[in-house]
């Protein structure tokens, strides 16, 4: 009986917390059309070659970008919301780490569709793969 209280009384606990969960699905297919709005970033000159997440090295000079909670490996859609322009990335890496922000792109990414030297801009991302 107390066994079977414990077990209980674990689920209960566990389907709480998944239930309050704000992410959507970890499997990939649940996060194709995922959309967010925000602020980007890009890394800094001396994350260069340093390793990710993903376990690859960071090149400045790929499309790549870095997201808290979207699956390593997905493609996303990055659209500067002041000019249209838009480029695809995959994610290799975890962060922003800054209040506020929501993707670090790579310096080649940022740079086709902003400007380095505004240091952020805001876009929209897609979860396309």
């Amino acid at each position: 009986m107390k066994c079977a209280l414990h077990k209980l009384i674990i689920f209960l606990v566990s389907a709480a917390i998944l239930g309050c969960s704000s992410t959507p699905p970890k499997n990939e297919a649940g996060w194709i059309g995922y959309t967010e709005t925000g602020q980007a970033s890009f890394y800094a000159d001396k994350h260069q070659f340093k390793k990710t997440a993903s376990g690859g090295l960071y090149n400045h000079d790929l499309k790549t970008a870095a997201h808290r909670t979207i699956p390593l490996g997905s493609k996303i859609k990055v659209t500067n919301v002041g000019n249209g322009e838009s480029v695809v990335v995959a994610v290799n890496d975890r962060g922003p780490f800054v209040k506020d922000r929501i993707v670090d792109l790579s310096k080649s990414a940022f740079s086709s569709i902003g400007s380095t030297s505004s240091g952020v801009i805001s876009v929209q991302i897609v979860v396309i793969e």
